[in-house]
C-alpha cells in the first residue's frame, strides 16, 4: 500500500483518564509509569493490507497484560502487546476474525527491539532482528476511525510499564534485513523513509506533545492527569462511542454469545443466549419489599443483532403483574456476554449497575439511579480504589462481578483481576458507599488462578472457588475451596474460624474442602447459599473433561455443606453439558430447592436444555424433581438465576437460544411453584403483562 495517509495501530479510545502518573524523557527512551499513555487522535482511518510496526522497549517486571500499541477495541484492528509470557502482534484480518504471531518476552531490563508486519497474507514477529514466528492471516484491515494509543490498549486499560523509544509505524511491509538494521541501532528515519508514517522517541518530546519526527502530522499528547475522573469519565465514553445510553426499549431480547469453536457436532465449547451468563456475575436481579418490586438486569441486544450486548435494566411490579419497557443502559461495544451487567440496590433504594469486563482489554463502569427505586435514568459513579502504596487511582476494570450490599456496611464485592499475579486472580474489595473502594484483597492466586461464587448473610460472607493447574490450561479446573470473613473483609478464615494468610498460593492449604485433582474431576461452580446457622451450602458439578458430549459424563451436580465440624459432600442429579447453570435456594421451612436446565433440551449436550425444579427436604441426601417447567422447547434454556431476597412470585430469571447457532434470545421468569412467564420481545405501551408460558 503506498502513500503516507493510510496506516494502523490498535485500540478504542474507553475508559477513565489516570488518576496519578509520573514520565520522564532520557536517552534511555520515555518512562511509562502508572497509567501512562499516549495518543493520536487524528491517526488516519483507510482500509490497510500492508504495514510495519515496531518499538524498543524495556521492562523492570512483567506481571501482567500490558501494551506497546494499539489501535481499536481488545481482538480489533491491531495491537502489539505483552501477553501470557509472550509479545504478540494481533491483527484482525477480517471482520470478527484475528490471529496473532508472538515472539519470546525481552529481557528484564534490557532494551529488546520488537518488529511486526502484516502484507495481507501473514503476520510476521521480529526480537532483536530475528524473525520469530510467521502466522498466516488472509485479509485487510477494516477502515476504522479509532485513535492509536501507544502505552495502553485505551486510557488507563493495559498500562505499559517500563521504557519505550523508537516507536515507529511503516505504510509498507519490512524485511528481515530491515529488521537486523533496525535491531543494529539504526533510525527509523534511515530504514524506508518513504513508507515511514510515525515515529515517536526519546528526543521528541516536548513535555505533554510527543512530536512525530515523521511527518508534521500525527503528534501524540502524553496523558497523565486524571484530576476530575468523573468528567475524564464521561469524556473518554462519549468520544469512544461506549456513551451512556439511557434510554427505553421496545422489548426485551437477550444476547446470544459463543466461546470457543470446537470443530465437532456440538459446534462451540459453550454457547446460547447468554443474558443472564456466567455463574461468576451475581446477582442478576433484587427484590425490594419497599416497593414490592423485584429489580433485575440481563445482557440484552439490539432489533438488528442478537450478538451485539448492551446492558439493560427493569423491573417486575408484583402489585400489577406488569413490566415496563426496559432501560438500555449501555452499549458495551462487544458481543461478549462475559461483560454482562450485575446489579445491587443500596439502603436507600438507589439501584447500581456493575457493568463487567472480560480480562482487561475493555473498561468496566459503575452506574447508579438517579432517583431511588428508578430505572429511568442512571449517573456514572467515579469510583476510586486504594492502592497497595495507600495512594488512590481511578478504578477502570474489574471481572466477574459478585456484588453484594450489606444493610448499614455497605458493598462488599467479589471479583476477579486478570495477571494479579494469576491469570485469574480472585479478589475482595469493600466501600461503604460504592465510590471509594478499598485496597484489592487478593484471596486466592494459585497457579493460574481460579473461578468463584460467593455469597453473604447477616453473620459473614464466603466464597468457594476452583482452581487452574499450571501445566493443564485454564480449561482445567479442579479441586473445591472456601473461605469466609466474619469481619466485612478484615480478616479472612475458614469455615472452621482458623485464621488465613492471603492469597492462597499452593493446592494444598487450610481451605481445601475436597480433592478433586487426585479424583482426575473437573469443578464448575455454580451457586452458594447459607443456612439459619450461617453455614455454608455450595452447589457445583463435577465432570470428566471441558469438550462437550458424552465422551465426559457423567456431569454430576453436587452439594458440599457444612455441617458445624465437617463437610458433608453428596451427588443431587445429572446433567449433559459442564454450563448448565442453575440456582440453590435454602428456604425458611429448610426446604432445599434447585432450579436448573437438567432436562435434555433441543441441542443435547450443548449448555442449558429444559428448566426443571427440584426440591430436597433432608439437605440435599435425595432430591425429588416436582416440576419441569419448560417442554418442547426450540431453543436450549440456561443459566436460571435466583434474584436477592426472592420473592415468590419472581423466583428464576433465564434466557434461551440455540446451543448450535446465533438465535434470537428470549428471557423468561418462574414462581416459586414453576409457573413460567415470558418476557415480552415486543412492547407497544409503556407496561405490558408477561404472559404465562402454556407447556
Amino acid at each position: 500500500m503506498k502513500g503516507h495517509s493510510r496506516s494502523v495501530l490498535s485500540m478504542a479510545a474507553t475508559g477513565f483518564a489516570a488518576m496519578t502518573a509520573a514520565l520522564s524523557a532520557s536517552a534511555d527512551g520515555i518512562d511509562f509509569e502508572t497509567d501512562t499513555y499516549a495518543v493520536v487522535r487524528d491517526w488516519p482511518g483507510s482500509a490497510v493490507t500492508r504495514f510495519s510496526v515496531a518499538a524498543r522497549v524495556k521492562v523492570p517486571a512483567i506481571t501482567e497484560s500490558q501494551v506497546i500499541l494499539n489501535r481499536g477495541q481488545a481482538g480489533k484492528l491491531l495491537t502489539f502487546y505483552v501477553y501470557k509470557g509472550v509479545v504478540r502482534m494481533l491483527v484482525e484480518y477480517k471482520p470478527g476474525e484475528y490471529t496473532h504471531a508472538d515472539a519470546p518476552l525481552p529481557k528484564l531490563n534490557t532494551w529488546t527491539h520488537y518488529l511486526g508486519t502484516y502484507d495481507g497474507k501473514a503476520i510476521r514477529i521480529y526480537m532483536d532482528g530475528k524473525l520469530r514466528s510467521s502466522q498466516p492471516a488472509v485479509g485487510r484491515i477494516r477502515a476504522a476511525e479509532d485513535p492509536l494509543y501507544i502505552g495502553a490498549l485505551a486510557p488507563g486499560v493495559r498500562s505499559f510499564s517500563g521504557a519505550l523509544d523508537h516507536v515507529a509505524v511503516w505504510n509498507d511491509v519490512l524485511t528481515d534485513g530491515d529488521a537486523a538494521k533496525l535491531a543494529d541501532g539504526a533510525s527509523p528515519a534511515t530504514v524506508r523513509p518513504e513508507a515511514l508514517a510515525g515515529h515517536w522517541h526519546a528526543g521528541s518530546l516536548n513535555g505533554d506533545t510527543w512530536t512525530n519526527t515523521a511527518r508534521k502530522e500525527y503528534s501524540a499528547t502524553m496523558k497523565h492527569d486524571g484530576k476530575d475522573a468523573a468528567k475524564s469519565a464521561e469524556a473518554e465514553a462519549a468520544r469512544s462511542g461506549l456513551a451512556y445510553l439511557g434510554v427505553k426499549d421496545d422489548g426485551y431480547r437477550g444476547v446470544w454469545y459463543m466461546n470457543q469453536p470446537s470443530h465437532d457436532e456440538y459446534v462451540y465449547k459453550y454457547s446460547g443466549g447468554l443474558g443472564t451468563y456466567c455463574a461468576k456475575h451475581k446477582p442478576f436481579g433484587v427484590y425490594a419489599p419497599a416497593v414490592d418490586k423485584t429489580f433485575f438486569c440481563y445482557g440484552g441486544s439490539t432489533k438488528e443483532n442478537s450478538r451485539q450486548l448492551i446492558h439493560m435494566v427493569s423491573y417486575y411490579d408484583h402489585r400489577t403483574g406488569t413490566v415496563p419497557r426496559p432501560t438500555a443502559l449501555l452499549d458495551k461495544q462487544t458481543d461478549d456476554a462475559h461483560d454482562n451487567p450485575v446489579i445491587s440496590l443500596d439502603d436507600e433504594g438507589y439501584i447500581w449497575i456493575f457493568s463487567t469486563s472480560h480480562g482487561t482489554g475493555r473498561p468496566s463502569y459503575i452506574h447508579r439511579s438517579s432517583k431511588p427505586y428508578d430505572i429511568d435514568s442512571f449517573e456514572l459513579i467515579p469510583s476510586t480504589r486504594v492502592l497497595d502504596s495507600g495512594a488512590t487511582q481511578a478504578m477502570t476494570n474489574f471481572s466477574y462481578m459478585q456484588a453484594w450490599h450489606v444493610p448499614g456496611k455497605g458493598f462488599i464485592c467479589f471479583f476477579t483481576r486478570y495477571g494479579y499475579p494469576a491469570a485469574r486472580t480472585t479478589c475482595c474489595m469493600t466501600s461503604p458507599d460504592g465510590v471509594t473502594w478499598s485496597k484489592w484483597q487478593r484471596l486466592g492466586a494459585i497457579e493460574q488462578g481460579h473461578y468463584q461464587v460467593s455469597g453473604v448473610c447477616p453473620s459473614k460472607a464466603g466464597t468457594a472457588f476452583n482452581y487452574h493447574p499450571a501445566q493443564k490450561g485454564l480449561n482445567w479446573r479442579t479441586n473445591l475451596y472456601y473461605l469466609e470473613t466474619p469481619d466485612f473483609g478484615k480478616t479472612w478464615q475458614t469455615v472452621a474460624g482458623k485464621p488465613l494468610t492471603l492469597p492462597l498460593t499452593t493446592p494444598e492449604n487450610d481451605a481445601l474442602v475436597h480433592d478433586y485433582a487426585a479424583e482426575k474431576l473437573n469443578v464448575y461452580m455454580k451457586d452458594i447459599r447459607f443456612d439459619d446457622n450461617g453455614n455454608p451450602v455450595i452447589l457445583y458439578i463435577t465432570s470428566k473433561g471441558y469438550q462437550s458430549g458424552p465422551g465426559n459424563d457423567p456431569r454430576t451436580w453436587t452439594t458440599a455443606r457444612w455441617t458445624g465440624t465437617a463437610w458433608d459432600i453428596r451427588p443431587a442429579m445429572t446433567s449433559d453439558n459442564n454450563y448448565d447453570m442453575g440456582s440453590l435456594y435454602i428456604e425458611p421451612d429448610g426446604t432445599w430447592r434447585i432450579i436448573a436446565p437438567t432436562e435434555t433440551g433441543p441441542q443435547p449436550y450443548n449448555p442449558g436444555g429444559e428448566i426443571a425444579m427440584w426440591t430436597s427436604t433432608d439437605k440435599g441426601a435425595t432430591w425429588t424433581k416436582v416440576k419441569q417447567l419448560t417442554v418442547g422447547s426450540e431453543r436450549n434454556h440456561t443459566y436460571a438465576r435466583r434474584p436477592v431476597n426472592a420473592h415468590p412470585g419472581f423466583y428464576a430469571l433465564w434466557a434461551d437460544g440455540h446451543g448450535r447457532q446465533p438465535s434470537e434470545s428470549t428471557l423468561y421468569f418462574s414462581d416459586r411453584d414453576g409457573n413460567v412467564r415470558v418476557l415480552p420481545a415486543r412492547i407497544n405501551a409503556d407496561s405490558a403483562t408477561p404472559k404465562l408460558l402454556q407447556p
